[in-house]
């Protein structure tokens, strides 16, 4: 009852064998899966997170029951926060600058859309000097944002 062990594997199933006759080219394909779902992964972080980062000035809007308008271009956004500090689009700038800086950014001109911005606690009258420097300037398309009223 005796088992022999032979070291030459003398079938075909041995590790250094080669069929011959047969060439095997090696397969170059590159597996592309991975990649695309990392762009979709990163797509989708970038469709979430787009509109959060249209304006970084932070602002307590008011609310109001006007309607959503419909935008096609990205307006002009002049912000004022609660200390009354005016920022142009992200920029904090002094108020005898701002007509200067909106002729140097406004790409249609005096049509060019601004939006002012303003902090629910912001003084009016801060608010009133900033929209009657915009609108002596010869701007006409001049709008207040606030956020829709929640209805409880």
């Amino acid at each position: 009852m005796g088992m022999s062990v032979s070291a030459g594997g003398g079938g075909r199933g041995g590790r250094g064998h080669r069929r011959r006759g047969r060439h095997h080219a090696m397969i170059s394909e590159i597996n592309v899966t991975p990649m695309v779902d990392v762009m979709l992964v990163l797509l989708i972080i970038f469709m979430v997170a787009a509109p959060l980062l249209t304006v970084g000035v932070p602002i307590d809007l008011p609310d109001t029951q006007a309607k959503a308008m419909n935008v096609d271009t990205q307006p002009i956004t002049v912000s004022i926060n609660s200390t009354g500090q005016i920022y142009l689009q992200e920029t904090e700038i002094p108020i005898e600058e701002l007509v200067a800086k909106l002729q140097a950014i406004s790409k249609t001109g005096y049509d060019e859309r601004i939006f002012i911005r303003g902090d629910r606690s912001t003084d009016y009258g801060t608010a009133m000097k900033v929209m009657a420097r915009i609108s002596a300037a010869g701007y006409k398309n001049i709008g207040l944002v606030s956020l829709q009223e929640q209805d409880q």
